[in-house]
């Protein structure tokens, strides 16, 4: 939450509240199925191969409960992570290794190039309209210092699709939906599924980026095309498997025939020494 441009509160959506608060443990969810720690360990090599070298500063935007800040902080870094959902945030400050506050990504609290990188791991995918998102992404430019990282996720436009269609729930009902999100980028709040969100085409994440006034703009397909398969295997034989499907992901990482194939996008851009997004007045 925070200040929108005409000073009225900007308020998380309240679906998408309730899907954190009461629905869905965000805590365990690289951990506790095999998409996830296929997601965990790539988002962690490939930000290992892209940031600056620690104590550097990480804001991270919509960190959540604080599963990238804690391996983070351990790397070296200094960390503030900020989300929207009050109770992730008082999971993440009991870590007590980073600091951690409520905020929006469309309206960070930051001063001007204060911070060396920006992560923005979750927000863009519960911006369903453009225009949020786009200020989410100008506000993480403005944040960040002259030579420094922006890094954004997003979800693929074809995740829920092949996930569907790997675990046999693809019926000719749930058909019309994914086909829809697959058209439209927007998935509505269903009850027994995923919230509120926007699913990214991988040259639409990366022009939002640029469009934010960042540079050397390079999207990355994070899972690669293994995904759907490992969730269809017991979780005890996961660790035999996980070494091929990273390999496998790490080819086809910027693959234009098969990024999409990931279930996540990670674009990671430069924020240029000068012409970076001004900050709006208050």
């Amino acid at each position: 939450m925070g200040l929108g441009d005409d000073g009225a509160m900007t308020e998380l959506d309240p679906l998408i509240h309730a899907f954190y608060r009461d629905r869905y443990v965000e805590d365990d969810r690289l951990s506790r199925t095999a998409h996830g720690q296929l997601e965990f360990l790539r988002t962690q090599e490939l930000l290992r191969r892209h940031l600056p070298a620690p104590p550097a500063t990480i804001l991270d935007v919509g960190g959540a409960t604080g599963v990238h800040a804690r391996w983070l902080v351990a790397d070296g870094y200094e960390v503030h992570l900020i989300d929207p959902v009050p109770e992730h945030v008082e999971q993440a400050a009991a870590a007590g290794t980073f600091t951690a506050s409520v905020g929006d990504a469309r309206n960070l609290e930051q001063a001007d190039a204060s911070v060396d990188v920006t992560m923005l791991l979750g927000p863009l995918y519960h911006l369903v309209e453009a225009a949020d998102r786009a200020q989410a992404l100008a506000e993480a430019a403005r944040v960040t210092k002259p030579g420094g990282l922006v890094v954004a996720a997003g979800i693929s436009r074809y995740a829920g699709l092949l996930e569907v269609g790997a675990n046999g729930r693809l019926t000719a009902d749930m058909q019309a939906l994914v086909v829809n999100a697959l058209a439209t980028g927007r998935h509505h709040d269903d009850p027994n599924g995923f919230t509120n969100a926007y699913f990214h085409h991988a040259d639409e994440l990366a022009t939002e980026l640029r469009n934010a006034g960042l540079t050397q703009v390079t999207v990355f397909g994070v899972e690669g095309p293994s995904a759907p398969a490992l969730d269809n295997v017991p979780l005890d034989q996961v660790p035999a498997l996980l070494a091929a499907a990273i390999r496998c992901a790490r080819v086809l990482e910027t693959d234009p025939a098969l990024i999409s194939a990931s279930p996540h996008f990670l674009g990671v851009a430069g924020r240029q020494a000068t012409g970076y997004a001004a900050r709006r007045a208050r």
